[in-house]
């Protein structure tokens, strides 16, 4: 009974993994050398739920609220902030407690955490490896998302944030509403295309909390990494250090 049900889960895993590739090779052509014709006449559509068409930041905020994450979209830095203060005012009230922030190195953090005037011991950029195992909630900014999975993608030669995004048992992600692509292969290109001319040796994939299943397929939350995920979408105009 147990081997039929782990050749059942092997099965469905597989279809879905068949299923999104063949979703997303059309849109991967988009950088494929020579793919100029194709592309031209290649009418790139975002799939439709309930008859109506998704924009990335739907589509990314439907994902990744699937697999466990929570989503906030902020039309200004006022709304940036002020979803920053509701989710650790949130936290405050659960046993996660919230009190101590580590942040990492992104410039734009500091200033917004000021901003929200919460009530909190600590908040330090980018503590230590052994501190950080104090810290209840860890702040990072990312480099890109990727809608059709609602994975985050973080490139660690722009901002050191690999261990304050997995460490701390929250992680709260800030990302540019302009900086989710729809593809894996689209997200690996505009981090390519950034400040460094290659990818950078570490680039973390994260999509949704910390999710451990042993060999009998019991979920397990949070074990190796966050339990909680809580991403900002920004579609006002870029934050700044001010």
């Amino acid at each position: 009974m147990d081997l039929e049900r782990n050749i059942s889960a092997r099965d469905s895993i597989l279809g879905s993994i068949r299923e999104h590739l063949v979703a997303s090779a059309p849109h991967d052509l988009v950088h494929a050398e020579g793919s100029e014709e194709i592309v031209a006449q290649l009418e790139v559509t975002i799939p439709q739920c309930n008859g109506s068409s998704l924009s990335l930041v739907e589509m990314f905020k439907d994902n990744l609220e699937a697999v466990g994450g929570h989503c906030v979209v902020a039309r200004s830095e006022p709304e940036v902030v002020a979803a920053l203060r509701d989710i650790i005012c949130g936290l405050q009230m659960t046993p996660l407690r919230a009190r101590r922030i580590a942040l990492s190195n992104a410039p734009t953090l500091e200033p917004l955490l000021r901003q929200t005037e919460i009530n909190v011991d600590e908040i330090t950029v980018c503590p230590s490896t052994a501190e950080l195992f104090d810290y209840d909630v860890g702040v990072s900014t990312a480099q890109a998302a990727i809608a059709e999975t609602g994975t985050l993608v973080l490139e660690s030669d722009s901002e050191r944030h690999r261990l304050v995004s997995l460490v701390p048992p929250v992680h709260i992600a800030i990302i540019e509403a302009t900086s989710i692509c729809l593809t894996l292969g689209e997200a690996l290109a505009a981090v390519r295309r950034g400040e460094f001319a290659e990818v950078s040796p570490t680039i973390t994939f994260i999509t949704g909390p910390s999710r451990t299943a042993d060999i009998e397929l019991t979920l397990a939350i949070g074990v190796h990494g966050p339990q909680e995920l809580y991403v900002i979408v920004n579609e006002g105009a870029p934050l700044t250090a001010n």
